[in-house]
């Protein structure tokens, strides 16, 4: 039987830490590390950031925005970027925000999620603007193929600010945040679907590390207890929050947290990116707790 995402997960944080390395294709980072903007150059860009990612961080997490626009082409150097990091162990998530409602959000899950599928990944990022219940098909489908979901909540860029801090006048989450109801709704995935305490959860919330959650009203002690809630978090290094400030940030919740680095690790280039991983992972742990 295929172990639960959160299980898996807990173990790549005792194996290796909780540092999560984006695997992010843009232009300029093509061009710093001598590659053509295409399907090779990308395919090229992901393998040698799987090969510099083995064995010494547990994940990684592809933006699938930067293959995708490069069409057909771009797929297929992601399909391969991906059985990379299969074959190494990596966990992976794909960072796609997926989200919508019935047969179609189910399809997206299906297209990540299955079993020997060219794109199959670990966990997936989605998007609960059709409300939490939109993705009762993708969370069901998730927990039947030992798969992880990371539901964005409180995110790092300023222009979702209102929108996530806006307070619900009605309905069972009344009075409380957008982002915090969100992680209300999440608590009560993660408790419905394991009858047993401790351990990390499968599905999990993106919270921004260059967010004020307290100001959202997100108890993250909270968080911390029962079937803990898995944390995507980004906002690291080039986005401006320090490793040095996890136990600030998420408090009780840090070790429950995936920190994730993309170009404060990828700018140090091919011959670089390896060291860099290396350095960031012993940073990273030294403020785990």
């Amino acid at each position: 039987m295929t172990d639960r995402f959160g299980q898996r997960l807990a173990g790549a944080f005792d194996a290796h830490g909780q540092l999560c390395v984006g695997i992010d294709p843009h232009g300029f980072l093509l061009q710093s590390w001598n590659l053509p903007d295409d399907a090779s150059g990308l395919r090229e860009f992901g393998l040698r950031v799987v090969e510099a990612a083995a064995g010494r961080v547990g994940v990684v997490k592809p933006q699938v925005a930067f293959f995708e626009r490069h069409g057909s082409a771009g797929y297929r150097a992601l399909e391969e970027v991906l059985a990379a990091a299969r074959a190494s162990d990596l966990l992976i998530i794909a960072d796609a925000k997926r989200g919508d409602v019935g047969s179609t959000v189910e399809a997206y899950a299906q297209s990540w999620f299955t079993d020997g599928s060219a794109l199959e990944v670990d966990a997936l990022t989605m998007n609960a603007y059709p409300g939490v219940a939109s993705l009762d098909a993708p969370v069901a489908l998730a927990h039947s193929a030992g798969k992880g979901i990371f539901i964005l909540a409180a995110t790092s860029n300023p222009e979702a600010y209102e929108l996530q801090h806006s307070t619900l006048v009605s309905g069972p989450s009344a009075g409380r945040t957008v982002a915090a109801s969100i992680v209300d709704a999440v608590a009560g995935i993660n408790a419905s679907a394991r009858s047993e305490s401790g351990g990390l959860g499968s599905i999990g919330v993106v919270l921004g590390a260059t967010v004020d959650l307290s100001g959202y009203g997100i108890d993250l002690a909270r968080m911390a207890e029962g079937a803990a809630m898995p944390i995507l978090a980004p906002g690291f290094g080039h986005q401006g929050a320090h490793y040095s400030e996890l136990g600030d940030l998420y408090g009780a919740a840090r070790g429950q947290v995936i920190v994730s680095a993309s170009r404060s690790i990828l700018s140090a280039g091919p011959t670089g990116v390896a060291d860099a991983i290396r350095s960031q992972a012993k940073e990273v742990a030294q403020w785990r707790g």
